[in-house]
């Protein structure tokens, strides 16, 4: 069923009928994963010699991971921590070896027994951040987009529900001065994952109603765009979703195709948009406070990312054509009246310059 065709009423049925996995294939996923995860805690660096890395954790994030996946196009990030990451340089300079090491792994994983089928795709780039396979089993019935990224474990023993101390966020702005937006994230994918994982279900029900938008109608675009340029990543949508459901409803049963059509407006009118969240840090720390306040000022969008300032989501992306198609996207069936949310929450707009 075409969405653009699918009348405002029915979105709700549409997201559950036709975008929803199957409670079997999110098992069975599970199961996969688990599979994967095990195989690499127990054989990775095996052969190294002593004192030999080893794997903290394995966090899963993506959209399985979020409870956001999609019927047919599920994908899923394991970020991998381990021992021999004491800090942020350690993961730039020496990621590239990590990532080769657990390639070797998962070749040996591959050819066991397990009726799991891996494809892999190999970077191009001198220092990759990560490995991309495709995961494929007799039993899923359906592929699974993986990355795999080693990580420096930034966070320690950090409780789910609680707040990182702030001096976890102080050495990370200290460590990506020189570094593109965002460039440690990674180390933060169990904040991601819990950002989006802990939202009422019908919110999740919408974010995978604009990824589906997206995918379909968006991702035309990249023919339009030039060496270098990118469109804002699905993650942008997450949280635009988010902070349009906080800031127009607030309510756990609410009308989907009111919901869509806030963050289409949102996306039309990006050039107003500036949003944090305070949920993992704050204004509470002088030297944080500052910091937050200039990254608010600059050019808009704004939209840090709730689980690591430095990040700024879609930065430098051609916002401009995801407000094109999502213009479009307003004028079909799929559509009605919309929340009235600001482009800016209220106690953010001192720290905003307007532009």
């Amino acid at each position: 069923m075409d969405l653009y065709e699918t009348p405002a009423r029915n979105l709700q049925d549409f997201v559950i009928g036709h975008l929803q996995p199957k409670q079997e294939f999110l098992a069975q996923a599970g199961k996969a994963i688990d599979l994967i995860c095990t195989f690499l805690r127990e054989n990775c660096f095996k052969d190294a010699a002593p004192p030999r890395p080893r794997i903290l954790k394995v966090v899963k994030g993506g959209s399985l991971g979020k409870g956001t996946a999609l019927k047919g196009c599920s994908d899923a990030n394991l970020v991998v921590f381990l021992t021999n990451f004491k800090q942020y340089k350690d993961q730039e300079v020496n990621r590239k070896e990590m990532i080769e090491e657990i390639e070797r792994r998962f070749r040996e994983f591959q050819n066991k027994e397990n009726n799991i089928d891996l494809q892999f795709e190999l970077s191009e780039r001198p220092n990759p951040h990560g490995l991309s396979f495709t995961l494929s089993s007799c039993f899923l019935g359906d592929s699974i987009e993986f990355d795999v990224l080693p990580a420096f474990d930034a966070l320690g023993q950090y409780k789910k529900g609680t707040m990182p101390d702030p001096q976890v966020y102080i050495d990370l702005i200290k460590s990506s001065s020189s570094h593109p937006t965002g460039e440690f994230s990674t180390c933060y994918t169990e904040l991601q994952r819990d950002f989006i994982a802990g939202q009422p279900t019908k919110l999740k029900s919408l974010i995978r109603l604009l990824k589906h938008w997206y995918k379909e109608y968006v991702h035309p675009y990249k023919a339009q765009l030039r060496k270098g340029e990118s469109l804002p990543p699905k993650y942008a949508l997450e949280l635009l979703a988010v902070y349009a459901w906080e800031q127009g409803s607030g309510e756990t049963d609410f009308d989907m195709a009111e919901g869509f059509r806030t963050v289409l407006l949102l996306l039309q009118q990006y050039r107003q948009i500036c949003i944090c969240w305070t949920k993992f840090y704050d204004f509470k720390n002088e030297t944080l406070a500052l910091y937050l306040r200039n990254q608010l000022r600059k050019p808009r969008p704004v939209i840090l990312d709730p689980a690591d300032p430095t990040g700024i989501v879609g930065e430098g992306s051609r916002w401009d054509l995801l407000a094109e198609e999502a213009k479009n996207c307003s004028a079909q069936k799929c559509c009605l009246p919309h929340w009235n949310v600001p482009m800016t929450k209220e106690e953010e707009q001192s720290y905003c310059t307007i532009l």
